[in-house]
């Protein structure tokens, strides 16, 4: 093996943002995350603050959303966004871009609004994944975002939100790992399901995974390395 547990339960970013989950879900889900070490739970922004005081001790970082899942709000309402997302202990945020800008080929407003989230993130002590949403965009469109989010310094670039109408594929997720500056890392959505799957994408230069089969994925992880 040339990977320990914690390698692979660092990747995840244990992800809680369907809307029919319950308030019991959200804190059987927060706690499954603390019990598992993962990287992050990214939460309805409505249960973050709860979400933080559950991992409150622990590595894994409390994170929600910002303009999600659609990013067609206001450069302003995502800053309230983030604002408050801050305020309920966020210390990492998964933001949209505006889809509509991006596709009218406005990339001044997607440039500004990038960068403001992500000076407003970093002031408060936080770190921001910009979510592309691949799957409605063209390759010149995804390297035009890569290249804004590296000129802004943002921490992450990630694939899609789980809920369009496509996932991380190996194409994208190679693509955004060239044209994003070293100090970009790359984010995984959509269709890490299992162990080898996180597996693959890990060797593609991804650092991050948003995941719901945490359990099962991390399960299988201590079987084959002989923890369980």
């Amino acid at each position: 093996m040339d990977w320990t547990y914690a390698d692979v339960a660092k990747m995840i970013d244990h992800s809680l943002l369907n809307p029919t989950l319950t308030v019991a879900h959200l804190e059987e889900g927060c706690r499954l995350a603390r019990e598992y070490d993962v990287a992050s739970v990214c939460i309805m922004p409505h249960y973050l603050a709860r979400c933080a005081e559950i991992l409150a001790g622990s590595t894994v970082q409390p994170s929600t959303t910002i303009g999600f899942p659609h990013g067609g709000h206001t450069t302003e309402v995502k800053l309230a966004e983030v604002r408050r997302a801050l305020q309920d202990g966020g210390t990492e945020l998964d933001m949209v871009v505006n889809i509509s800008r991006v596709l009218s080929g406005d990339w001044d407003y997607v440039a500004s609004e990038i960068r403001a989230l992500t000076e407003a993130t970093h002031a408060g002590g936080a770190k921001i994944k910009v979510i592309f949403e691949n799957c409605y965009l063209d390759r010149d469109q995804k390297i035009r975002l890569c290249e804004i989010c590296g000129e802004a310094g943002v921490d992450w670039v990630k694939t899609s939100t789980g809920y369009g109408t496509g996932g991380a594929t190996d194409e994208d997720l190679r693509l955004m790992r060239e044209h994003s500056p070293a100090s970009v890392q790359v984010k995984a959505a959509g269709g890490v399901r299992d162990l080898d799957r996180l597996l693959q994408v890990r060797a593609l230069g991804v650092t991050r995974c948003g995941a719901t089969r945490t359990r099962e994925i991390l399960d299988e992880a201590r079987r084959r390395l002989g923890l369980s």
